[in-house]
């Protein structure tokens, strides 16, 4: 379920980035936003990562720990953040707030429990707090051989063997306690992966059709290696064939889009397969108007370093999402004003709300009232980085602001709803919501 940040009272003590003033939010209505909207350590177009790691340090040291603990582990299991969520965990911490049951919530694969480590010391090696001790020793145990052999790097600085003497997990059978020893000698058994495979010097083609044959290959695994499949001479029917039956449940739309920019042969599968994601999801009743925000700040930045993908393309995948789980949508874009999107779906929807019209400055205020001027809603969510240079007006629906930037301060108020972040959560938080109501 996504994270909620509706503001309580209009006190205007602040300034977006366009130099609006709009109202200033509590500490952990900030923490929330700065932690579920934000790739730590990635550059952003207005806030950069050191700037960032500063000021969840700051908000972690003001704001409740029960808070920053239920964050954690809401940022990890349901946005599935990797980093910033051990941020906090290192936080928590350092102000002597952490409890071991939350490392152990928060730690969702092994390589986690090292890349935690290497985050506390981050700026330097000391003792670490008990409580982490405790949560990693937790964490180490809960972890099958296989899960360690796979995420046991050998490049890694921190290594299993090193999180196993540091930590001293309890064997709780006589099996644990087996396995416990393969990891001190170095014996644990190799998972079989592509990656295991390919850099033990196996042929590409041989082993992920070996892999696909046998059921292994995941739908991450087969949508990230398309195109090493193509270079290697997979024939194009086998790939098509495996992939009618593969699980796509958890994977979100963003992945479908840019798997189709590196081999667009595979573009109608891969819309096919988005399509298959989205089916599973509960329809919103009644009208949805969806607003995307096609203004200059949405295009460029990247939502991570290795990732190819964009703010827009956060967007873009979030609206192809809505508008297969609405019963009845209606899409605009806005930049300096609105714009009515044709009613197409999937890929197409994307490049038509790309090309729809120039990406100027962002007036959110002004499109909303030319929304509102042309039709009816039950909700309306607009899905926009929220530096907008006017506010926009209390909606005649239900009103969400879906924020894909890491901005401190919004242009949201009481009348509106801010969900912070990029997931399918935002969907499932919605329905929960309005059927509370």
């Amino acid at each position: 379920m996504s994270s909620l940040n509706r503001m309580l009272a209009e006190r205007f003590t602040e300034q977006n980035h366009a130099g609006l003033k709009v109202p200033s939010i509590s500490v952990e209505n900030q923490l929330m936003r700065v932690t579920l909207a934000h790739m730590l350590w990635e550059k952003s177009f207005y806030v950069d990562s050191v700037s960032v790691e500063s000021s969840i340090q700051t908000l972690v040291a003001k704001a409740r720990p029960e808070f920053v603990e239920a964050l954690a582990v809401k940022a990890r299991q349901d946005f599935k953040l990797r980093h910033v969520p051990l941020l906090l965990v290192r936080e928590l911490a350092r102000n002597g707030k952490l409890r071991s049951e939350t490392v152990n919530d928060v730690i969702q694969r092994p390589d986690e429990m090292a890349e935690l480590l290497a985050i506390y010391w981050k700026d330097g090696k000391s003792a670490i707090s008990t409580q982490l001790k405790k949560g990693l020793a937790l964490a180490f145990s809960k972890f099958p051989e296989y899960s360690l052999a796979k995420w046991d790097k050998n490049s890694a600085a921190i290594s299993m063997r090193d999180v196993m003497f540091l930590v001293h997990p309890k064997p709780e059978s006589s099996k644990q306690a087996e396995m416990f020893k393969r990891v001190a000698n170095k014996e644990l058994v190799t998972p079989d992966t592509w990656e295991v495979a390919l850099s033990g010097g196996a042929d590409k083609a041989e082993t992920f059709s070996r892999l696909m044959r046998e059921g292994k290959l995941g739908a991450l695994a087969f949508l990230r290696n398309l195109r090493n499949m193509v270079q290697a001479g997979i024939s194009e029917d086998f790939i098509r064939i495996y992939a009618n039956d593969l699980d796509v449940s958890k994977v979100l739309p963003f992945r479908f889009i840019a798997a189709a920019r590196v081999v667009p042969q595979f573009e109608d599968m891969l819309e096919a397969l988005m399509f298959k994601a989205c089916a599973t999801m509960e329809k919103l009743p009644g009208k949805t108007v969806i607003v995307v925000d096609v203004s200059g700040s949405m295009f460029g930045p990247k939502v991570s370093e290795k990732s190819d993908l964009d703010r827009f393309d956060a967007a873009a995948a979030l609206a192809v999402m809505l508008r297969e789980t609405c019963e009845n949508a209606e899409i605009y874009s806005f930049s300096n004003s609105a714009v009515r999107v044709a009613p197409r779906r999937g890929f197409a929807l994307v490049e038509a709300i790309r090309a729809s019209q120039l990406h100027g400055g962002t007036n959110l205020g002004n499109a909303m009232r030319e929304i509102d001027a042309v039709t009816k809603y039950d909700r309306v969510v607009v899905v926009t980085d929220e530096q907008s240079s006017s506010r926009p007006l209390k909606p005649k629906g239900l009103g969400y602001i879906l924020n894909v930037g890491d901005y401190r301060n919004g242009v949201n108020h009481a009348d509106w709803i801010t969900i912070t972040g990029f997931s399918e959560a935002v969907i499932s938080y919605i329905q929960a919501l309005e059927k509370q109501n």
